[in-house]
């Protein structure tokens, strides 16, 4: 039975996708539900499936091609058998079969195929560890540092497709050009946006991180024990942010034409980087949510965003955003804001300094931040006051169960 295979239905906020990578080749047997294709869009990398078992009959958009919703990119033969090779002729290797010359095939998420294709792996030797044996990107970082000696050579057909060689002869001056992804072209798009049509300025305070570290050290154990997920910084910095939109309404608040929109809810996006680029996943209605709720959100987040498996749901909306350069050792920045949004908090580097405290000098752990907002919609009034309610928060903790 012919059927034939569509790409998805784009949601309103995009308006195209781009086929990334065909895991199947026309005449090729698939089985139900096994990944045929990836659609990468502005935001998501959307997977085709099998819709039953079958063949491959024919495709009909090529990698790079442009698909628009539910078009048709490629035709299916339900119940189909591929046919048998003649004798003696030569067996083209699949993307990613394996050096030993078995049929099987590795199941990658996206982000574990490029790793693999950076690191010159072959995905057939890699272990999955992912859902129904799926080959994840920490899958392939751990065969990278456990079984350096198996990795192979960058092949020829690597080489074809414009992958930059192990190595060179000396002296010899490498370059490499591959396309800017539609993420990160997106991404792009909109940092720009951002600076040429908003009235961006930055204001900075710091924070003492003693309390919060002295807290977390005292209970870390007691809370992974009980909520099974670790006790991290962010989470703190999470529902301070959303006692301080409370108290700050305006800074929840977004442009839209000539009216301000003012958000009767606080839907905070966390900034994550992957290998497509940044990425802002959002936490629905944080004021409801616990510690461990938001601790096991943002872990999930990441989880998926390593794998490629953030879909379009998850990055929509938002009325504040949290971007924590820390993690990469950043001491002090200004980030850019999340359009429409009105304002972005950024964390930072954890350092100790001397601190004059009561007339003595006391090496405390602080913490720059960095507020950028819309200078359009706050007065430096609210800007700072709302920084300055999160410093509070963070450096006495127990006003957030007190509301005071």
């Amino acid at each position: 039975m012919a059927i034939d295979i569509k790409a998805p239905t784009f949601p309103e906020s995009v308006a195209d996708g781009t086929i990334s990578t065909w895991h199947k080749k026309p005449g090729q047997p698939c089985k139900r539900d096994e990944l045929l294709a990836d659609i990468e869009t502005d935001k998501v990398v959307l997977e085709i499936v099998a819709p039953a078992d079958g063949v491959l009959a024919k495709v009909l958009k090529n990698e790079g091609d442009t698909v628009l919703t539910e078009e048709v990119i490629a035709h299916f033969e339900a119940g189909a058998v591929a046919e048998p090779e003649p004798a003696g002729a030569e067996k083209s290797a699949p993307a990613v079969h394996s050096e030993s010359g078995s049929d099987s095939e590795a199941i990658l998420s996206p982000a574990a195929r490029r790793a693999a294709e950076e690191h010159g792996v072959n995905p057939a030797d890699v272990p999955g560890t992912g859902k129904d044996g799926r080959v994840t990107k920490e899958d392939v970082f751990a065969f990278i540092k456990g079984g350096s000696e198996q990795i192979q050579s960058v092949s020829a057909q690597t080489a074809t497709s414009g992958s930059m060689p192990v190595s060179a002869a000396a002296g010899e001056r490498i370059e490499k050009r591959v396309p800017m992804t539609r993420l990160r072209a997106k991404v792009a798009e909109r940092l720009v946006e951002a600076q040429q049509t908003a009235a961006m300025l930055t204001t900075f305070n710091e924070v003492n991180m003693k309390p919060i570290m002295a807290l977390r050290n005292q209970y870390k154990e007691l809370f992974e024990k009980r909520h099974g997920v670790k006790m991290g910084f962010m989470s703190f910095f999470v529902k301070a942010a959303c006692e301080a939109l409370k108290r700050q309404p305006a800074v929840n608040a977004s442009i839209d034409g000539t009216d301000i929109v003012y958000h009767g809810y606080q839907d905070v996006g966390v900034a994550v980087s992957s290998e497509r680029g940044l990425v802002v996943p959002v936490l629905r209605n944080v004021d409801d949510m616990s510690l461990a709720d938001v601790e096991g959100s943002i872990r999930g987040f990441g989880t998926k965003a390593r794998e490629g498996r953030l879909a379009i749901e998850d990055m929509t909306g938002g009325t504040f955003t949290i971007s924590n350069g820390g993690v990469f050792g950043s001491l002090l920045s200004t980030p850019i804001l999340n359009p429409p949004q009105a304002a972005i908090l950024g964390m930072h580097k954890i350092q100790e300094r001397p601190m004059a405290v009561n007339g003595e000098v006391v090496i405390l752990p602080m913490m720059y931040l960095a507020l950028s907002y819309d200078h359009r919609l706050l007065d430096g009034k609210e800007a700072v006051t709302f920084l300055v309610t999160i410093k509070e928060l963070l450096e006495d903790p127990a006003r957030m169960l007190l509301d005071i």
